[in-house]
């Protein structure tokens, strides 16, 4: 039996245009969202039903066991469930429904993996190890420090415009996931590294009209990929003997996690980061044992 197209375009449509315009979501993350919805229109079709309105509580429980039949991955059946209680949501929220039938869906168990930290001497041996004798050097030692000093994401560093470096402030201005713009704190070393790359090297390429205000260019005046950073920290991670799998996101998990050892706020942290839920800066806590103990003692009444 076929579902009605038209119900199920209407739907999807406005539901894109909502994730687009009023969650300022990003096109990757409005194509996983829609991506997960056609696995829900395959999951009714299989089972004969046809109008995502009419479909009840008892009915949509069956949804998440044929998902895990499909043998995807713990962290691939939370994210398809979630999609599809934001869809109901959206469609309450608009009024085609007076309630969600999927609020009592229930994602399986996935756990939450620690993430991969570098050490300060880690981070120290791998920016030594640059050449700094040449143009790309000078580049790249400034990439690792704002990395690390402002615990970027790879694609907040790849995007990032003079005109959001503030060094009088101390203050760089990042526009991070869903177009969100945040303030970040920016050290001393960093910015002594970027200035020597933007007045020395950046000068002498000759960049793309397109790319006159990206800070971080390739020899050619283009913009770099996120891939050519990944490329250059693997190859420094292989070259100063890091036995670790890591990324330009470790960089990232370092600067949180060396922020939460020395006592930082962990809302701090988490603006610092971007993060929407402070459950997401939480994370960096169960890295240091000695920050939990120290908090206890602190704030317990029996620990007084």
């Amino acid at each position: 039996m076929n579902q009605s197209p038209s119900v199920w375009t209407a739907a999807k449509l406005r539901f894109e245009q909502y994730l687009q315009l009023e969650r300022s979501l990003s096109i990757n993350s409005v194509e996983a969202y829609l991506a997960d919805l056609e696995k829900f229109q395959l999951w009714m079709e299989f089972e004969g039903y046809q109008d995502p309105l009419k479909l009840n509580q008892n009915a949509i429980q069956q949804f998440p066991q044929w998902v895990a039949d499909q043998g995807f991955q713990a962290t691939s059946q939370a994210r398809i469930i979630s999609g599809v209680r934001a869809f109901y949501k959206f469609l309450v929220m608009e009024d085609s429904l007076m309630e969600s039938p999927a609020d009592f869906l229930e994602p399986p168990k996935t756990g939450r993996k620690l993430p991969v930290v570098l050490s300060e001497e880690e981070i120290d041996g791998m920016i030594a190890a640059i050449d700094r004798t040449t143009a790309e050097g000078e580049r790249n030692v400034a990439m690792l420090e704002t990395l690390y000093s402002c615990g970027l994401r790879v694609s907040e560093l790849v995007g990032l415009k003079l005109t959001q470096i503030h060094p009088e402030e101390g203050f760089l201005q990042v526009v991070g996931k869903g177009n969100k713009e945040r303030l970040v704190p920016v050290g001393g070393r960093a910015l002594k590294h970027i200035k020597l790359y933007v007045n020395q090297v950046r000068v002498h390429i000759n960049i793309q009209s397109s790319q006159r205000d990206v800070v971080f260019l390739s020899k050619r005046g283009g913009a770099l990929s996120r891939q050519s950073v990944f490329l250059l920290i693997k190859g420094l991670a292989l070259k100063t003997g890091v036995n670790k799998n890591i990324s330009p996101h470790t960089f990232r998990h370092s600067f949180a996690t060396h922020l939460v050892e020395a006592g930082a706020d962990l809302r701090a942290v988490q603006e610092m980061l971007g993060h929407e839920s402070i459950t997401t800066t939480e994370i960096y806590t169960h890295l240091d044992r000695n920050y939990l103990a120290d908090t206890l003692l602190k704030f317990h009444p029996r620990s007084k």
